[in-house]
């Protein structure tokens, strides 16, 4: 198993994180600094700043229904953090992509680093679905636009499916392929319209269900 695979399974350490370390110097196998990329056995000692890492962890994925106003990093920087949400046994996990501080609903956080990569990697295009409300009534043109035309935003071209959702024309199902920063908001912006809430229901194969806002649960 790569070393920075073999971290992030055993700690909060990301496997970029874990690269950030071994670059560091404070990464050690049989005491003695790794070459990045390095394979590790069942037989070596990994230490992390001398504190010896244990890969053989139970991994851990669980749902939480994110309300607005809660950032998904650990650091705050003086706003609540879903780490806030989460009960002590659960804040080794990270968070699968992100949701932003004004968005809600399904966040996703695990110790898996395998299903983290399956859910984020682009070539696995996991579908992303979101509930959200617009501003003012969304017109035909502008959803021509956003769903086969497409909106070019400063980093390419953003285009996703948009189906109604009840009988407004304010409120929309929009499903994602992609998940590139704030990309919803980003692409209504560019038509001149405001998302007012952004609430995301799907991410591959998890579904938010019923499970109540600020909630968690276990599911693996």
């Amino acid at each position: 198993m790569r070393i920075n695979k073999y971290i992030a399974q055993a700690t909060r350490f990301s496997r970029r994180g874990a690269d950030t370390a071994i670059s560091e110097g404070r990464v050690l196998v049989n005491g003695q600094p790794p070459e990045p990329g390095a394979d590790i056995t069942d037989s070596d000692t990994v230490t992390i700043d001398g504190r010896p890492v244990n890969a053989e962890v139970k991994t851990q994925t669980v749902m939480l229904n994110k309300p607005a106003g809660y950032v998904c990093s650990r650091d705050g920087q003086g706003s609540l953090t879903v780490y806030d949400l989460l009960p002590s046994e659960y804040h080794n996990l990270n968070s699968v992509g992100r949701l932003d501080k004004d968005s809600s609903g399904l966040l996703i956080l695990t110790n898996d680093g395998a299903l983290a990569q399956e859910l984020t990697h682009p070539s696995h295009q996991k579908t992303k679905i979101y509930e959200l409300t617009l501003d003012h009534d969304l017109t035909p043109e502008a959803r021509d636009k956003i769903a086969k035309t497409g909106v070019q935003l400063r980093d390419g071209m953003s285009r996703f499916e948009l189906e109604p959702r009840g009988d407004k024309d304010t409120r929309w199902l929009a499903t994602l392929r992609e998940g590139r920063n704030r990309q919803i908001r980003r692409t209504f912006m560019a038509v001149d319209y405001d998302v007012i809430n952004l609430n995301r229901i799907g991410f591959g194969d998890y579904e938010l269900g019923d499970l109540a806002l600020g909630s968690v649960r276990l599911v693996s």
